[in-house]
């Protein structure tokens, strides 16, 4: 089994540096993907309400037989649908997602995005406070928040999320948001790491470093992160690429090829910020 290192969040609570993601995953294929991925050595698990998967995934957590001390699962609250978040809804919500999950607690829940055109964030952020006080979440964080969305919850509430998980790669490095999180205590955790569509991973610049360690692009690439300091969540269904992915321990970049792969990011940039409004009702 691969021993991967961790992070340690504003709170205290450790974090596995690398995950295993179900995004896409449907729920009755959640089960064996997410077993695999224990079985291979990842000890850390994302999924979210919107998904439709929490279910299966909590299948998978218990097939299996890893301590439950040893697996850190992340879920989101899907604030999609309903205009108005009170604080009933968002308990009723967590609990509804432990229960799919067969969990009395997760290791870490995150408000799935900001939601800038209802602007009720920073009330979801207060139940969120109570959530983590209970210890039914050993943390709390969010999801797409850009720095101005951060900037008003600071202003609120004293509780600093542990996380931002958002959208970033070579292609999109997000050096200001970073950066932010880096002054803040926030933990920077990529949810597409290897890029959308496969992009990313067939540009000539990344075969090139790949082949000069002879590693594949998606090891490249997510071995960037990991000397960025990010958390990467990859997801993939395939069991060789579920392990192949968890194989970025055993070699590090130069610095050279570290910049070359983040000057990428200085063409037009390849992604979004938040969910897809096709595939998510928002």
């Amino acid at each position: 089994m691969n021993d991967i290192p961790a992070i340690t969040l504003n709170n205290g609570v450790p974090m596995p540096r690398l995950g295993y993601g179900v995004w896409q995953v449907p729920d009755d294929e959640a089960e064996r993907a997410v077993r695999t991925a224990l079985e291979a050595g990842y000890r850390s698990i994302d999924t979210a309400a919107a998904y439709d998967n929490e279910t299966g995934t909590g299948k998978g957590l218990a097939a299996a037989g890893v301590p439950r001390g040893e697996v850190f699962v992340t879920t989101k609250l899907w604030n999609g649908r309903q205009r108005t978040w009170r604080r009933a809804e968002v308990l009723e919500a967590f609990g509804r997602s432990l229960d799919r999950l067969g969990l009395d607690h997760v290791d870490l829940y995150l408000i799935h995005w900001p939601r800038p055109m209802r602007d009720d964030f920073l009330h979801i952020w207060e139940a969120f406070e109570e959530i983590a006080a209970s210890g039914r979440a050993r943390a709390v964080g969010v999801s797409n928040f850009r720095p101005e969305d951060l900037a008003r919850l600071g202003e609120r509430s004293a509780l600093v999320p542990a996380v931002n998980q958002v959208e970033l790669h070579p292609l999109f490095p997000q050096a200001e948001l970073r950066d932010l999180h880096g002054r803040l205590g926030i933990a920077t955790e990529a949810w597409s790491p290897l890029g959308q569509g496969g992009e990313l991973l067939r540009l000539p610049e990344v075969a090139d470093v790949a082949g000069r360690y002879g590693r594949s692009p998606a090891q490249v690439v997510l071995r960037w992160h990991l000397q960025l300091g990010n958390v990467a969540i990859p997801k993939s269904v395939t069991p060789s690429r579920i392990r192949e992915n968890l194989d970025v321990f055993g070699f590090e970049l130069d610095a050279a090829d570290m910049a070359r792969l983040e000057a990428l990011g200085s063409g037009p940039r390849a992604g979004r910020i938040g969910p897809d409004p096709a595939v998510f009702d928002i």
